[in-house]
């Protein structure tokens, strides 16, 4: 049967068409760990890795992936494969009370956020791919290139256009379908994704002075960890607990959507280990690239964001070929981003067509227009609604990260986690059952009081911590 053949015609029900699957396993793979690789790969797991004491901090980073970020993405991934629907009927058809029902526009609402802000934050990687390419940074210091940065902000038009392009590529994709579309272009992105990493951490490993940027990252300091006492060590904890989970995109059902695609050949457990892993590995890769730069040209590497757009560009000029080894990095940047808007697009798309029972085009159509309008607040908040900003959180793009990462992100992982332990939701039976079903790694049944107890206590710890800056701050206190 043909993958053409599996859309659901307008009188067909979408509800009760055949299911179009990945045409292979490493197409689930790579797209499911696209959609988790981001821009806070790149610029944030390396910063806070270095600052609490590199090596020791990443062992830390690990433990907490496997015992918070991973037993939610086999939820996920359990609720999408044992319905083989997305987020819009999933919850209807494993708990047919309906007592969950409302759960599935959390699904919506989050990703349609997300998408809000990161369309524009894709358009910057683009704009960023151009101007290396084209030598916009030719014999800038550091204030010159944060003048280009500043100028682009400041232009409504260049930041509609690049969000624009954004939105036509991820939804031109997306129009040809599952297969020939998300799945065949998200494997060539990813793909060249590692293979244009692999270039620029052997250009940046080589560059003479490197050896102390490597040493800064990869040698365990255990007294970063521990400065000033357990305070110090609190900070850290919370660190690798937030990097572990906000990492992977939990919570919005960003991967049960993926779920839903794949067979029963491979255990859930066994599939969301390899994703992790990829996940962890573009992390760490990338910190090769950025601590023996920085640290060959005397560049500190604690700036945030401002690394990538301002510090990283004026240390590629420095190198032999840096146009070339900046341009690189950007498309390396800017597939990150696109394999990430490519997966949330396909699950929008998908919940619409569920939900409301029309055809892909259809879906692509509405969609469209809904994230192109809802997209437009975060591209003119740097310029025509520059004065809205939320004390202590920030701009347009600011508050509605905070939104998504610091609310939708946790709370939805803690009703994944009572959904599928709860006999008030799908049950605990049921969840080991699906995860367990294939060859491979099983999840281990004696989890069940650590997903009861522990998992919901932690997730509730990084939302509260999530607020208690806020907190201070408004009542001036910080």
């Amino acid at each position: 049967m043909a993958s053409s053949d599996l859309i659901p015609t307008p009188e067909q029900s979408t509800a009760t068409a055949p299911r179009e699957h990945f045409a292979s396993r490493l197409g689930f793979i790579l797209i499911s760990a696209g959609c988790a690789i981001g821009l806070g790969n790149v610029w944030r797991f390396p910063y806070i890795a270095g600052e609490y004491g590199g090596a020791a901090f990443i062992l830390l980073y690990l433990i907490f992936l496997v015992i918070l970020g991973l037993p939610v993405m086999v939820m996920e991934f359990a609720v999408g494969r044992a319905s083989q629907r997305s987020a819009a009927l999933a919850f209807d058809i494993l708990q047919p009370s309906r007592r969950w029902h409302w759960f599935s526009w959390w699904a919506y609402v989050g990703c349609m956020l997300l998408m809000m802000f990161y369309t524009t934050v894709c358009g910057w990687m683009l704009a960023y791919t151009a101007k290396m390419a084209t030598g916009s940074f030719s014999g800038l210091d550091p204030e010159g290139v944060a003048g280009v940065f500043g100028t682009m902000l400041g232009n409504p038009t260049e930041m509609i256009g690049w969000m624009l392009a954004v939105i036509v590529i991820g939804f031109f994709v997306c129009s040809m379908g599952l297969q020939k579309g998300v799945e065949r272009v998200t494997k060539v992105m990813m793909i060249c994704l590692l293979g244009v990493m692999a270039l620029l951490v052997i250009r940046s490993v080589t560059l003479p002075g490197a050896a102390a940027g490597l040493e800064f990252y990869l040698v365990p300091d255990f007294g970063k960890m521990f400065a000033g006492g357990l305070p110090g060590f609190g900070d850290a904890v919370y660190a690798a607990m937030g990097q572990a989970f906000f990492t992977l995109s939990l919570g919005i059902s960003a991967m049960e959507v993926f779920g839903s695609r794949i067979g029963k050949k491979n255990s859930l457990t066994s599939e969301a280990l390899r994703i992790c892993g990829l996940d962890t590995l573009v992390a760490i890769l990338a910190g090769f690239i950025i601590f023996p730069a920085c640290f060959a040209f005397a560049v500190a590497p604690d700036q945030g964001p401002s690394l990538v757009f301002v510090t990283l560009p004026n240390v590629f000029e420095q190198m032999p070929l840096g146009q070339l080894w900046g341009t690189l990095f950007f498309v390396f940047m800017s597939f990150a981003a696109l394999s990430t808007i490519i997966a949330v697009f396909e699950n929008l798309i998908t919940f619409t067509m569920e939900k409301w029972n029309v055809t892909r085009r259809t879906a692509i159509i509405r969609t469209g227009a809904l994230v192109t309008v809802l997209s437009l607040p975060c591209a003119l908040g740097f310029n025509v609604l520059a004065g809205i900003t939320i004390p202590g959180i920030g701009d347009i793009q600011s508050i509605e990260d905070f939104i998504v990462s610091n609310n939708l992100l946790p709370l939805g992982s803690l009703l994944y986690v009572v959904f599928c332990v709860s006999r008030k939701g799908w049950g605990w039976n049921n969840f080991l059952a699906e995860a367990d079903t294939g060859t491979g790694v099983k999840f281990p049944r004696w989890a069940r009081g650590w997903l009861t107890f522990g998992l919901p206590a932690l997730i509730i710890i990084i939302f509260i911590m999530g607020y208690v800056p806020k907190i201070l701050l408004w009542c001036g206190l910080a």
